[in-house]
């Protein structure tokens, strides 16, 4: 018999229950209201925002329990198309039936592609589903604004040590929880602060500490059972250190170790549209000039991956890695926005030149009067150089066109 975790036996069952979120579930608030069953009217969609661990799903299985609405769960990370519109079609059917809202509770809604979010639009504005969505990303930026601009967005905090801890004394004291377990302080002190806000995190780490052991969990032995149980963490340091291994991988050109960390991103569940969007800054910080079809390519991929989803998004991702690792590398534009930006933050700015102002003054040159399109004419008040072109790939040509243009403007 599979044993049920911790953390889904913990479940709050109650409003009271729940730890950490006074501000969402304020009284007579829009949560407080949906939960309680005092919501009169049009039952409103919500957006929970908030990051791992913070409640999400407790809240919206409170929804849940409400008698007067059915309920229905999907997961992003697996539902396709065909499905969202197989529960739309129930939820239709049990509103002509029954004449009762359905709550249709969407885990994950940024691993949603814009066309899977588009899906849910009709029944959402005709009232057939009230959608609870959840969302560790920023709701601006992962969500379809018809979606955000029909639902509550309700930001969840990260829960505190205190909470966390008031969570795990709850586990150690609860007949379903770890009744028959003891912890140090100290131990129980240790995984609060490395859960970083994330509950269920918590209770995982508890029960691996405590499982199998007699006696009560020292500081070490908490310490043993958090290194044991690592998991790429989508907001931790194997987060932050993944992406980061990954990126330098491509900047260094080493496509089949960039390869290995994309792997390991997406077997932990990383959005792949975070991962689109990093590759995009590099295509222009890192690759840049060097190989201007590197950004296009980049900017094509992150839009693919947006329509496709996953898991066929892996595919595109990887080809993108693989292109920009082998391609050749320039930093010079990255580096020239940020000279200029030096320039003009030490207050190194000076009047327009007259003949360059929109007020149509005389003296101006215009450059294709002259065969090689370029005419000897003062741009600015100032001389310092900004961009320095290497000699890689398409910007060893862009170097010989900068050396004959400042040759021109006598720079």
């Amino acid at each position: 018999m599979v044993e049920i975790p911790l953390a889904a036996r913990l479940r709050p069952n109650s409003l009271t229950e729940v730890i950490g979120q006074s501000r969402a579930l304020i009284e007579n608030g829009p949560l407080a209201r949906l939960i309680s069953g005092d919501q009169t009217g049009s039952w409103p969609s919500v957006i929970l925002w908030g990051p791992p661990g913070s409640g999400k799903t407790t809240i919206a299985r409170l929804i849940g329990n409400n008698e007067k609405a059915h309920f229905l769960e999907l997961s992003a990370v697996s539902a396709s198309v065909a499905q969202v519109r197989e529960l739309i079609a129930k939820a239709k059917e049990l509103k002509n039936l029954y004449d009762r809202p359905t709550v249709l509770f969407l885990d994950e809604v940024h691993r949603f592609s814009k066309s899977q979010q588009d899906s849910l639009l009709n029944a959402v504005e005709s009232g057939i589903i009230t959608l609870v969505a959840a969302t560790t990303e920023n709701p601006s930026f992962s969500v379809i604004t018809p979606l955000i601009s029909r639902s509550v967005v309700v930001k969840l905090e990260p829960l505190n040590d205190a909470d966390v801890l008031s969570i795990m004394n709850r586990a150690l004291e609860s007949d379903s929880g770890l009744p028959n377990a003891t912890f140090e302080t100290d131990a129980l002190k240790y995984l609060a602060k490395i859960s970083s806000g994330d509950a269920r995190r918590a209770l995982t780490l508890m029960e691996a500490a405590a499982n199998g052991s007699s006696n009560s969990v020292s500081l070490e032995s908490a310490k043993l059972a958090a290194q044991s149980t690592i998991v790429y963490d989508q907001a931790g340091d194997q987060h932050y250190d993944t992406i980061s291994a990954f990126i330098k991988s491509v900047r260094g050109s080493d496509a089949d170790s960039a390869l290995h960390y994309l792997a390991r991103m997406i077997a932990g569940g990383e959005d792949p549209r975070f991962i689109a969007r990093r590759l995009m800054i590099l295509a222009s910080e890192d690759v840049g000039l060097a190989d201007p079809h590197a950004l296009v390519l980049a900017e094509a991929t992150a839009g693919t991956v947006e329509r496709i989803g996953m898991p066929e998004g892996r595919i595109p991702l990887a080809q993108l890695t693989i292109y920009l690792a082998l391609a050749p590398k320039s930093n010079r534009a990255y580096q020239a926005i940020n000279m200029a930006m030096a320039a003009v933050e030490a207050a190194n700015t000076k009047p327009v030149p007259a003949a360059l102002r929109s007020t149509g003054a005389v003296g101006y040159k215009y450059p294709h009067d002259d065969p090689r399109g370029v005419l000897p004419q003062t741009y600015r008040d100032g001389d310092e150089l900004f961009y320095h072109p290497s000699e890689h790939g398409f910007e060893a040509e862009l170097a010989k066109r900068v050396e004959m243009i400042r040759k021109i403007l006598a720079r």
